[in-house]
């Protein structure tokens, strides 16, 4: 079955804007619906069409793509809106926020129930990512969906993984991925907070970890925010209380210890609680600050 062509896209926001941008690119049709005034705004500058509700944004499209912060907000957009009635017969629902695998599951039984067909498939990249369209997308279910689904993710990322043949199975890859973004970032945070408090040069700490055995993709990405006063936000402090609240909810559900993303969670909370939750996550190292009584040069 050939890829639909008319897409219903919610959730405009720092990511989704810019993969709407690139189905647009692709010449598809986007009816794109946002709580945010401006957001439709500018999709409407990028070639899209703006909705005025998630149920508009559906009407008779052959796919739907769900950008939204979490599982509630996807059953609001698909029932309490009405946008998956509203769909085409045998449409294609594609789930790419960050959900627990439990929320995915129930959500693409609703979608099956409603005679339309699913697609797990959250992403990783960040806003980098969605405006370059090399994201990393999990996609989970039958091969037949994601063969009909496949024209429309290669636009938003260029590494797409078949990670299983059931909803859930992609959201379990992404919890995971989560599980070690979050505490990457919290460790960077706790070494360089241990560097501050050394009195030593951070600038030149960065230079020298992110060139040894101990440098990484999050150190050299993060780092560098960390040493900065008030960084652009491009990944929120409260993003990772939500999805390492995600990750320890799985490990219970399955009984698996967690005990590093456990304390990881804490310093996210510690730093949202101070009232930073919509810094950037590298500004978790505030906590740690808070902890060990320093304060950024």
């Amino acid at each position: 079955m050939p890829a639909p062509r008319d897409i219903a896209f919610i959730g405009l926001g720092a990511m989704g804007l810019p993969m709407a941008r690139r189905l647009v690119e692709k010449q598809f049709r986007v009816r794109g619906f946002d709580l945010n005034p401006a957001a439709l705004a500018a999709h409407e500058q990028n070639g899209g069409i703006a909705a005025g509700s998630a149920r508009e944004a559906a009407q008779g499209a052959g796919a739907l793509v769900l950008m939204v912060v979490n599982a509630q907000q996807a059953r609001a957009a698909l029932v309490e809106s009405g946008a998956l009635d509203a769909l085409a017969p045998g449409a294609v629902v594609i789930l790419m926020a960050t959900c627990a695998p439990g929320d995915a599951v129930a959500i693409g039984q609703m979608a099956e129930t409603a005679g339309k067909a699913f697609l797990d498939c959250p992403v990783s990249g960040g806003v980098v990512g969605a405006e370059a369209g090399t994201l990393t997308l999990m996609a989970s279910g039958p091969d037949a969906v994601l063969e009909m689904a496949r024209p429309i993710l290669e636009p938003m990322g260029d590494k797409l993984y078949h990670v299983g043949k059931k909803a859930g199975d992609g959201a379990m890859v992404k919890t995971i991925n989560q599980l070690l973004c979050g505490v990457h970032i919290a460790v960077i945070a706790e070494a360089f907070a241990m560097a501050e408090k050394a009195g030593l040069d951070t600038g030149m700490l960065l230079k020298i970890l992110g060139q040894s055995a101990a440098g990484s993709w999050m150190l050299n990405n993060r780092g560098p925010r960390m040493v900065q006063a008030e960084p652009e936000v491009t990944s929120a402090v409260d993003i990772f209380v939500k999805d390492l609240s995600l990750v320890l909810d799985a490990g219970r559900a399955g009984k698996v210890a967690l005990p590093l993303a456990a304390q990881a969670h804490q310093m996210f909370l510690a730093a949202s609680g101070a009232g930073h939750g919509r810094a950037d996550d590298s500004q978790v190292i505030r906590a740690y600050r808070a902890l060990n009584g320093t304060k950024q040069e």
